[in-house]
């Protein structure tokens, strides 16, 4: 049966920096959580001219993993477990930041040399009280490793995580997440499957949809009912999606800063 649509929240800009602003549809004053996602951003597209220098802003966080899709242009990622990636269009990141890491991103020297346009999204993904203080990891998912699912004539999804048409995503994460993101060709259609009792959430990175009768449009979060199963998408335009389907964690959320914790007393830990 259809999964209803209970909310779709419109993203807004939200200054992380001086110089960076991205687009923020969770959480919002709407809808805070859906457990385990805490966090979804989208930046750019941004155009930067040839010979930019962009400065290095080293910063902490704590508790979740930080995930990165990179939809236009490239990112390198460092931090000071050792770990180190140059992640381009398509290709997606999983910094599971645990006990405490220190981490940066910015684009790579030769990209910066040669400009061009950045676009991606990146997400926080919580992880169970069990696992907050592990050794923090990293996974870099190249595009080509991504297998193709729900093929069809102007359809091209790729599996990022999870079981999913029969495929099994690359990227590793502590309770089963499920992501799926790629283009839609403007009047084609996709049924997409979300498992009953899963959060599920479908974010629109461009162009204009029709989801279980609904509009909606860029920048766009739909929020979906655990219950039931089926969603219709119909593109109304070229369209990019990210499709999003965990398994809830049941636990309690104390997020502040670059941390995501189980309470307030954990989080000030961290800042300590």
């Amino acid at each position: 049966m259809k999964k209803k649509i209970t909310l779709i929240l419109n993203g807004k800009e939200k200054h992380i920096s001086d110089e960076d602003v991205v687009i923020q549809s969770l959480p919002t004053a709407e809808f805070r959580f859906a457990n385990p996602f805490i966090v979804v951003h989208h930046m750019g597209p941004k155009v930067l001219p040839p010979e930019t220098s962009a400065g290095s802003y080293p910063h902490p966080h704590r508790g979740f993993a930080p995930v990165t899709f990179i939809v236009q242009g490239e990112l390198s990622h460092k931090d000071n477990a050792g770990h180190s990636g140059n992640v381009k269009a398509g290709d997606a990141q999983w910094m599971f930041s645990g006990k405490g890491l220190l981490h940066d991103e910015v684009p790579p020297e030769q990209f910066m040399k040669r400009g061009g346009t950045q676009e991606f999204l990146q997400l926080w993904i919580n992880v169970p009280k069990a696992n907050k203080w592990d050794t923090p990891a990293y996974q870099l998912v190249k595009k080509e490793q991504q297998p193709e699912v729900l093929k069809s004539d102007g359809v091209a999804l790729r599996l990022v995580s999870g079981i999913y048409d029969g495929k099994t995503g690359p990227m590793k994460t502590h309770t089963p997440v499920i992501f799926v993101i790629g283009s839609i060709a403007k009047d084609k259609a996709v049924n997409l499957k979300a498992t009953p009792g899963y959060w599920t959430l479908l974010y629109i990175i461009k162009g204009e949809v029709t989801v279980n009768d609904r509009d909606a449009a860029i920048h766009n979060l739909i929020v979906f009912e655990k219950e039931n199963d089926e969603i219709g998408v119909v593109a109304k335009t070229d369209t990019q999606v990210l499709f999003m389907s965990a398994e809830p964690i049941n636990e309690p959320v104390a997020a502040k800063g670059n941390f995501v914790m189980n309470t307030p007393e954990e989080v000030k830990q961290g800042h300590g």
